[in-house]
């Protein structure tokens, strides 16, 4: 087990997040095989999922049938899911040179309840990375079975460089992206070179690209991580400064939300230059990947059938056993015999989500937040959870989500409470004991760009909060630790 003062010892010399401290604790957080199997079954499900969402989305907005031998049509898929988005960054999901384009990096959110995992986000541009790769260098000497140990940098490299366009090619077809299959590139400059491109406004979390990026040159890659205002556009693509000289980029790791675009200095650069097929980047500058409401739309009874024919019957079968219940807040009008898709009070259907102001607080055992492109959308921001607020507080969270002037849409969901535990934790003293607290894991995947592609699990992380907590997100009460298996 590592001492408080190893772990005290390793942060005081590399601080992973600027600005933020949490909870340290002896052990990494314990999972059990079974456990183990079923996370890397969610991560091949979501892989397939992304995928999903791009047929039914790209089909939605052609108005073309979403069955093969149905002439079912829902446009009304993408007009949700292209919701306040500028008609430009539209145009670019929907551009031949990321077509079929996902994450390479995936990290969906697990809640650990009583009755076994809770997804209740799948993050498209998730924070984390470096700091769970550091966590896994710093309790891998002491912690056998560590899941992941520390191949999770040469993961990431590895998955990430596959993208990376072919020299000299003029198309932008899927065949310009690598293959996973062997090492990335030769050594030196014909490896792939390699932008972490983090935004002003995911600045907390540059310590930890830093990290990732000075171990990935240690190692002899070209990796370096970068502001949005050092991307040079040249005549071949974009460059950033290397060793003082200019060296033209293959892949940008994106981690920018697109919300803020207004605020990247050289959006439209990296616009064109994708386009262009000049330069490859992750996750894809989609819109419609980063919406919540994909959740809502897995449950939706009018592509019950759709989901069914494109997913296989395992990884729906995964899904639809760990996303809880989520509905779309749309406020439209509604003929007089309908009802709305959504929960319901006293087991019967409502006809205005405001209806649900009335519900029990048992029945109120549902959060609201907010779907996507949007500042709140992240970081429990624009969460209300119904058991925990007075009526009134219910009611004004309802009409808030429902105002027809909002930026983005709302999403209702089922609240599954995380199950209490108890972890060893380090007191002031630097004693150790048992604290209670409720877990959430954040699960690193990376796959590649193709729909088939084998998903390998790269590590890890556990957040503790304290168990008087409800919603559960990094805080400087909670703990952070990587995961080990036990018998």
């Amino acid at each position: 087990m590592p001492t408080l003062q190893i772990l005290e010892d390793a942060f005081a010399k590399r601080r992973l997040f600027s600005g933020k401290t949490w909870q340290l604790s002896p052990s990494a957080f314990p999972l059990t095989a079974a456990q183990v199997a079923e996370i890397r079954r969610i991560g091949d499900a979501c892989h397939a999922f992304y995928h999903a969402q791009e047929l039914l989305y790209a089909r939605s907005a052609q108005n073309k049938r979403i069955l093969r031998n149905s002439e079912r049509l829902v446009p009304w898929v993408a007009a949700f899911l292209d919701r306040g988005k500028p008609d430009g960054l539209v145009a670019h999901g929907r551009h031949r040179a990321v077509k079929n384009a996902s994450p390479v990096v995936l990290r969906p959110d697990l809640l650990l309840t009583e009755n076994g995992f809770t997804l209740t986000e799948l993050d498209s541009v998730p924070g984390g990375v470096g700091l769970t790769a550091f966590l896994n260098e710093i309790y891998a000497p002491d912690t056998p079975r560590l899941v992941g140990g520390t191949a999770q940098p040469e993961l990431f490299y590895r998955h990430v460089a596959a993208l990376a366009p072919k020299r000299g090619a003029d198309d932008v077809s899927d065949d310009r992206r690598g293959n996973i299959a062997g090492d990335a590139a030769a050594a030196g400059d014909a490896q792939p070179l390699i932008a972490i491109v983090v935004s002003e406004e995911g600045a907390t979390y540059r310590p930890e690209f830093e990290w990732l990026a000075e171990k990935l040159r240690a190692a002899g890659r070209r990796v370096h991580c970068v502001a949005p205002d050092e991307l040079m556009p040249l005549g071949d693509g974009l460059h950033i400064p290397v060793a003082g000289a200019p060296q033209r980029v293959d892949v940008i790791y994106r981690f920018f939300e697109l919300f803020d675009l207004g605020n990247v200095r050289g959006a439209d650069a990296i616009f064109d230059a994708v386009e262009r097929g000049q330069v490859a980047l992750t996750p894809p500058m989609k819109a419609f990947q980063e919406e919540k409401m994909n959740l809502a739309l897995l449950h939706h009874p009018a592509l019950d059938a759709f989901w069914r024919e494109t997913l296989c019957a395992a990884d729906l079968d995964t899904l639809r056993r760990v996303v809880p219940r989520t509905w779309i807040m749309d406020d439209a009008p509604l003929p007089p015999v309908a009802v709305l898709h959504a929960p319901t009070v006293g087991g019967l259907p409502v006809r205005a989500w405001t209806e649900l102001a009335d519900a029990s607080q048992r029945e109120r055992a549902l959060i609201i937040k907010a779907s996507g492109f949007h500042e709140s959308a992240w970081g429990a921001r624009s969460v209300t959870l119904g058991s925990d607020v007075s009526r009134e507080e219910w009611l004004a969270a309802i009409e808030d989500a429902t105002d027809p002037e909002n930026e983005t849409f709302y999403v209702m969901q089922d609240y599954h409470k995380p199950r209490r535990i108890t972890h060893p934790m380090f007191r002031a003293d630097g004693t150790a004991g048992d604290a209670a607290a409720r877990v959430r894991l954040c699960p690193w995947f990376f796959a590649g760009a193709a729909p088939n592609s084998p998903v390998e699990l790269g590590a890890i992380l556990a957040t503790l909060c304290p168990a008087d907590k409800k919603i559960i997100h990094g805080m400087k009460d909670a703990a952070l630790l990587p995961c080990a298996e036990v018998d």
